[in-house]
């Protein structure tokens, strides 16, 4: 048989991987025309950052620490002119408003409520006079109207239109014409001889007492309210430039000590100027704001609060008066009972009226801080004793029946009730003008002390500051 010759295939010149024991991937060739993700660029610094750095490198040389300790010298003073001038500009507006605003809107209201209560213990007093009715009682009647017509228009004039005064002030304009009407209905019938007059005087004060003087009260009370927020405005001591004050000197001081030691040179004069500034102005302040605010305070104490006692004291006794013309014009009509007793309506409120005005003289007399002001005060209690001895003579007469009696030690031409009422009055306006002027003298001293140190204060520092820029330019130019 012939020999069948067999041929392998040819071997590849390239020996196969050796096996190691890991599964080998395919090999994938890569994608044509697939685009590649691009490198992200630097993420930019922001300003602050590089700026940081700049400070550091110039940190890091001894001019450039000078320049840093300059800037930050500049910074404090100027801030410390800056917030003392701040803070002295609103201490000193709540300080005029004191003088100038609430105080006198304060003593308005308290007029008006004394004006309506003078003008109804006129109509009371004209009632009672009848068709005998003098003129005096009739101007007095017109000009208690007048005053606190003219006083509500002041006081509008100056409360914001939704205050809480305002609404006050709008309700006294609507009652007062309808007061006015009362009185008028009541005068006429009273001359005519008809006792239907009684009852509208007695409607009228009704309308007084329980609507129109509780109103003006609350109109009191608003604006002594904010006579109170004025002072606490006006008073505070400017803790913060204060502050800024002690540190801008610290650093000062620590400047210099600093040059001292690099250089042995004992004055830097920019800086020393710097600090002379600087000091003046703390100065200034603290002895200023301290003598503003005690004579500020001293206005408060011997002035405000001796107006408001004699202000109560006044309407105490302009009340007290008109009470005590209602129950002779009552004649018992209106009664009260407190616990088993029944009393007089009209006698009880005076009573009570009588103790409210002892309790304000007694309080005046402890407020007041000289002779001219206890004075008229200390007249007003020997006026306010007499005046109780004769009411319970005429109060004898009147429940003895002898009315006409009773009415001739009320309203008669001498030694009545009335000529009391009228020496408590003019005692007790004379305690209160002469308050008034001890009022003005403090607060306007007051005011006084803080005039200027705004503007002094920031001018005293842009000075400093440029003190310390120039005391540092002079260290600086040693290195060039």
């Amino acid at each position: 048989m012939g020999e069948v010759e067999v041929t392998q295939p040819a071997q590849s010149s390239t020996a196969p991987p050796p096996h190691t024991g890991m599964p080998t991937m395919p090999s994938v060739p890569p994608q044509q025309g697939r685009p590649t993700a691009p490198t992200p660029p630097d993420k930019r610094r922001t300003a602050f950052a590089e700026g940081l750095d700049q400070l550091r490198s110039a940190a890091t040389t001894e001019p450039g620490r000078l320049r840093i300790i300059g800037a930050v010298l500049a910074l404090l003073v100027v801030a410390f002119g800056g917030v003392t001038a701040w803070q002295v500009t609103d201490r000193a507006a709540a300080a005029d408003d004191v003088l100038h605003s609430s105080q006198p809107l304060s003593s308005d209201a308290a007029d008006i409520y004394r004006s309506l209560a003078d003008a109804n213990t006129a109509a009371s007093s004209g009632f009672l006079a009848g068709r005998a009715e003098s003129g005096v009682n009739r101007v007095r009647y017109e000009k208690g109207i007048r005053t606190a017509a003219e006083k509500l228009v002041n006081a509008a004039a100056n409360s914001d239109p939704d205050s809480p005064s305002a609404a006050a002030i709008s309700k006294l304009n609507r009652l007062l014409p309808e007061y006015k009407g009362l009185v008028e209905q009541a005068r006429t019938y009273n001359r005519q001889g008809f006792p239907v007059g009684g009852a509208y005087l007695r409607y009228a004060n009704e309308k007084m007492q329980q609507e129109m003087l509780p109103a003006a009260e609350d109109l009191y009370k608003k604006e002594n309210q904010r006579l109170s927020d004025d002072y606490d405005d006006a008073t505070p001591y400017p803790w913060a430039a204060i502050a800024l004050g002690v540190l801008a000197l610290a650093a000062l001081a620590w400047a210099q000590h600093r040059n001292y030691r690099r250089t042995n040179r004992v004055l830097n004069h920019g800086l020393v100027a710097a600090t002379a500034t600087a000091t003046v102005v703390l100065l200034w302040l603290v002895v200023g704001h301290s003598v503003a605010r005690a004579s500020l305070n001293d206005s408060y104490d011997h002035g405000v609060r001796s107006l408001n006692v004699l202000h109560d004291a006044r309407i105490a006794s302009l009340k007290a008066r008109g009470n005590e013309n209602l129950t002779l014009v009552s004649r018992g009509a209106e009664t009260k009972k407190v616990g088993e007793e029944t009393y007089d309506a009209y006698d009880y409120d005076f009573q009570q009226d009588m103790d409210t005005l002892g309790k304000g003289l007694a309080l005046a007399e402890g407020l007041a801080d000289d002779d001219a002001g206890e004075q008229p005060v200390t007249a007003a209690v020997g006026n306010m004793t007499e005046w109780k001895k004769r009411h319970s003579a005429a109060r004898a007469e009147d429940e003895n029946g002898e009315y006409q009696a009773a009415l001739d030690k009320v309203i008669g031409a001498k030694g009545t009730t009335g000529e009391c009422f009228d020496s408590v009055d003019t005692n007790l306006a004379t305690a209160l003008k002469h308050e008034t002027t001890e009022f003005k003298t403090a607060a306007g001293d007051g005011l006084d002390a803080m005039s200027g140190l705004s503007i002094g204060a920031a001018v005293l520092a842009v000075l400093g500051a440029a003190g310390a820029v120039l005391g540092i330019g002079r260290r600086l130019s040693e290195y060039r």
